[in-house]
């Protein structure tokens, strides 16, 4: 489908390159209209980073992301390193990309539907590009209880592991909970606790 807010530009007859309709206003370009190699390539940039601009609009409409993620899925779709800084740069003004608040969502969101622990929710977002001191921040302002998660997360999984021998049960389970994230003295708690209430 036609996007309205792009217009075709053909040079001697044949599509060159599509534009946004601003940027064709903006430049007063018309019908007839001669334009040299270096306009072309002037105009071939415009296009670009208007469509990686757009791409990165698409992106977070699914999610909010981090600016170094986005940068990788641009130039994963072929985008040149200019067009890509040119829209983050864009995004940024916007107020649609910024670091410490994708941090805070993102512990926010685990702690509510993926709980984890500090250490893998701190690897996570780290992966994604965000900056240690923005990480730990996030992480400090969320006042995450761990013990609190992993106890719950053991007493949930703790039905699939009924019949064990208690030497199985406890290897099974520490490392159910290390995988999630989970220190060895939350995991050492979690497993006493859980061991007291079963021979209550």
């Amino acid at each position: 489908m036609r996007d309205p807010e792009r217009v075709s530009l053909f040079i001697d007859g044949e599509f060159r390159i599509g534009l946004p309709r601003i940027a064709v206003a903006e430049r007063n370009l018309r019908v007839g209209q001669i334009l040299t190699e270096e306009d072309l390539a002037e105009l071939e940039t415009v296009d670009e980073i208007s469509r990686a601009t757009n791409q990165a609009v698409r992106l977070l409409a699914h999610r909010p992301r981090a600016r170094r993620e986005l940068q990788t899925r641009l130039r994963r779709n072929g985008f040149s390193d200019q067009a890509i800084s040119a829209a983050l740069n864009r995004m940024e003004e916007l107020g649609y990309i910024n670091d410490q608040q994708f941090a805070t969502y993102w512990v926010e969101n685990r702690a509510e539907h993926r709980p984890r622990g500090r250490r893998l929710i701190a690897q996570e977002l780290r992966a994604k590009g965000v900056a240690p001191d923005v990480i730990e921040q996030a992480v400090d302002e969320a006042e995450i209880d761990e013990y609190g998660q992993a106890l719950e997360l053991a007493r949930q999984r703790s039905g699939r592991m009924q019949g064990l021998e208690s030497q199985v049960w406890r290897r099974r389970m520490a490392g159910f909970l290390q995988r999630r994230g989970y220190s060895m003295e939350i995991v050492r708690r979690v497993l006493e606790e859980l061991e007291q209430a079963e021979s209550e």
